[in-house]
């Protein structure tokens, strides 16, 4: 049987440092040269979990941006992607300028991948995030909303407290079919993150186009946060880590050592069988 293990990354492979440990790495890439099939599904772009993934082997397509793209992390070529609808991203547009509220928004400008936002309207949690970026090449201030909303869209993240305001774009797009909408914590930080996607982005979905693609049997997941919940219920096997958000945990098939004790590691050690 051929079978496809894919974890998230932060809160589950890695740890509170947002790193891997060499534990984690070398048991991987031990099991990866005796024939597992791994991959990752994660919010982050590819640069981003190149970064923290440094070290380890991934040998099949991986899953970035929740499921809006599937990507070989070696030729950068795409599988699979998802972009809002002109219709659509009117909606989103129109909703969040009728409330004020200026995000960061992700999309392709003449063909490049970038990170787009109106300069002098940052809150404290943009600007933690454009910081720790800094030399990013997606990185592209603008000073208008048209320069803003150019190009192929696919993502727009709304950062701040969890006040009313959040809420409010969560509570509006939440059961809307056209998109997917996530509102939870930063891992790392205090502030909340509201996310908005095109419908079919989430983890779960570009699991399965993978697992068609390249013709798995089965697929074995890890995760901790609200949005693994669409893999962990596509999946054949789903494994929570220690720290897992209660919600999550619902959904699982057993519970793991935490993302601090290595748990994905020592599960695939443990279990894995060629």
């Amino acid at each position: 049987m051929k079978i496809l293990y894919v974890t998230d990354l932060d809160g589950t492979l890695l740890n509170s440092d947002e790193k891997m440990s060499e534990y984690s790495i070398k048991t991987l890439n031990a099991l990866i040269n005796k024939g597992m099939c791994f991959s990752y599904a994660t919010a982050r772009s590819l640069s981003s979990a190149a970064i923290v993934t440094n070290g380890l082997i991934t040998n099949i397509p991986v899953i970035i941006y929740n499921g809006t793209s599937i990507v070989n992390p070696y030729t950068k070529e795409k599988l699979f992607s998802l972009y809002f609808s002109e219709e659509d991203k009117k909606t989103v547009i129109d909703f969040l300028d009728r409330n004020s509220i200026f995000p960061l928004v992700y999309g392709y400008v003449s063909g490049e991948e970038k990170v787009s936002w109106i300069m002098g309207k940052e809150n404290d949690g943009m600007k933690k995030y454009i910081n720790i970026r800094k030399g990013d090449p997606r990185l592209r201030p603008v000073k208008t909303k048209d320069d803003l909303y150019c190009g192929e869209l696919f993502y727009f993240t709304c950062i701040g407290d969890k006040t009313e305001q959040l809420t409010k774009i969560f509570e509006y797009f939440k059961d809307r079919t056209e998109f997917t909408c996530t509102l939870q914590q930063e891992l790392y930080r205090e502030e909340y993150w509201c996310e908005i996607m095109p419908q079919k982005a989430t983890k779960g979905n570009a699991i399965m186009i993978l697992k068609e693609k390249l013709k798995y049997d089965k697929v074995i997941a890890f995760g901790d946060a609200v949005n693994d919940i669409s893999m962990f219920k596509i999946s054949d096997e789903s494994y929570a880590v220690e720290n897992a958000v209660d919600e999550l945990k619902k959904y699982a098939a057993g519970i793991i050592k935490s993302n601090e004790n290595d748990g994905v590691a020592h599960w695939l050690e443990e279990n894995y069988r060629q």
